[in-house]
């Protein structure tokens, strides 16, 4: 099925993507107000902290669903969407940072990838060529989400939680696979860049 380019800017995708952009900074607050559990109980300002987190990742496959049911396609969504992701993703990771949950390597691991990817298509698309996306990327984001739930699950209940594996190791895992391929898909999309990236060069 062919996908049209809606010229509109309020398609029910982009509503739920600007919520998720809104949705940030609100989660952002209520995390620093935030109190994680202590002394072997649950600490509801963190468990509602988590669930907003959850909340904020799935919208970002309400809105792939909403523009591919209904056959919208946007620029302006094609633009925030991955905007929001990185949002998302970045700002959490920083809380977690400053909360001491994670690395600042894991950061700049995730800040680097995005640097570089942001260079490479800038520079593809001054040679009028556009390189796809692989699903790697996907993976990325959505392990990463996974990983960060994970955490932030941690912080509000009693360890361990769910099971055989607990919820803290179990995140800590996801954390390194989000990390390991973050940097694979980083050098992916540099490898499939290369030809144009070393032809630019070549032309000056």
């Amino acid at each position: 099925m062919n996908r049209k380019m809606s010229t509109g800017i309020w398609t029910p995708a982009n509503i739920v993507t600007m919520v998720r952009v809104a949705l940030v900074p609100l989660w952002l607050l209520f995390a620093e107000l935030s109190v994680p559990q202590t002394g072997g109980g649950i600490s509801w300002s963190s468990l509602l902290v988590a669930l907003l987190y959850v909340l904020i990742s799935l919208t970002d496959k309400v809105d792939g669903y909403l523009a591919r049911s209904r056959n919208e396609v946007t620029a302006f969504g094609k633009f925030l969407d991955p905007i929001a992701d990185k949002l998302a993703v970045i700002v959490a990771l920083c809380y977690l940072l400053e909360v001491g949950d994670v690395s600042a390597w894991v950061l700049l691991v995730v800040i680097s990838r995005e640097f570089l990817v942001s260079g490479l298509r800038m520079v593809v698309a001054s040679e009028g060529v556009v390189v796809a996306a692989s699903n790697l990327g996907k993976w990325k984001t959505a392990i990463t989400m996974i990983a960060i739930c994970g955490l932030l699950f941690v912080r509000a209940l009693p360890m361990p939680a769910f099971g055989i594996i607990p919820l803290d190791i179990l995140s800590f895992w996801f954390l390194m696979a989000a990390v390991l391929l973050t940097a694979w898909s980083g050098i992916d999309y540099f490898v499939k860049c290369w030809p144009y990236v070393s032809r630019s060069g070549s032309a000056r």
